[in-house]
């Protein structure tokens, strides 16, 4: 992660050092904030609901031209792709909004499941039953039933033929975490008592317990999805929010801005 270790630096060093501010939260007070005059909208996992983004994107545009902001920034939390039906539609809806606003787009599991199956077919086959087969008909590839190690070759050799370039080259450059003040976003969390830029890749994109049970302080609090609830979960070290959407039809959507934190 040496690369983007170094980009997530220069991120930092743009925004300030941490600052430490009690705040009234939902839950367990957070206290956390983001450099005055930015404004962070963070997306929970999208999942193929193309629908329910396009409606984020209307809310937040909506609330910043009520509520002008200095500098702000929407981070995607990862989990673009499959279960839901309009994959595809998720991906060019992303990388459009990156042409007039400010993103950054982390990697979720299931992005990453997807660019490793495109090459690998242990993976592939494992894909097929975590939502890749929705994915795959998105773009136009059927995969039959009773799929199986001879059949998935040809799947695969399909998709690779179907999958534009821009996306490919998206789900390439998503980022395993950004940091912004006293913030640290994140697909699905850290493994507890390890420096943020030591974490293994597959625990940002996966990980669930320990570190959905721990209750002591991090380097950061910690914005995640992952793991599906029934609504944000705000916590003295960390906030959920992934609140299941493609099941739920609520894609949620998280404001930080100075010690503040609040859903739209």
């Amino acid at each position: 992660m040496g690369g983007t270790s170094i980009l997530m630096r220069k991120l930092s060093d743009f925004f300030g050092k941490p600052l430490s501010v009690q705040k009234e939260a939902t839950s367990s007070p957070v206290m956390a904030r983001v450099p005055d005059g930015v404004r962070v909208y963070a997306v929970g996992d999208i999942h193929g609901r193309a629908d329910l983004l396009m409606q984020t994107f209307v809310r937040i545009d909506a609330y910043e031209a009520a509520h002008p902001a200095n500098y702000s920034i929407t981070v995607f939390l990862g989990d673009y792709v499959d279960r839901g039906l309009r994959s595809r539609e998720v991906l060019d809806q992303l990388i459009e909004r990156q042409l007039y606003r400010r993103v950054v787009a982390l990697r979720g599991n299931h992005d990453d499941c997807m660019m490793r199956a495109l090459h690998d077919m242990d993976v592939a086959l494992r894909w097929m039953a975590a939502g890749g087969r929705e994915t795959l008909h998105a773009y136009g590839v059927t995969v039959p039933v009773d799929v199986d190690r001879d059949s998935i070759h040809t799947v695969m050799a399909l998709a690779v033929k179907l999958l534009p370039v821009r996306h490919k080259a998206f789900l390439e450059r998503l980022l395993p975490y950004a940091t912004i003040g006293d913030y640290a976003f994140i697909h699905a969390g850290i493994r507890p008592g390890i420096a943020l830029e030591n974490q293994s890749p597959d625990d940002l994109m996966s990980i669930r317990q320990p570190f959905l049970d721990c209750v002591t302080p991090h380097d950061f609090v910690i914005v995640h999805g992952h793991t599906p609830v029934s609504a944000p979960d705000f916590r003295p070290n960390r906030i959920n929010i992934d609140t299941g959407a493609y099941i739920t039809g609520n894609l949620t959507c998280l404001i930080l801005e100075e010690d503040r934190q609040f859903v739209l």
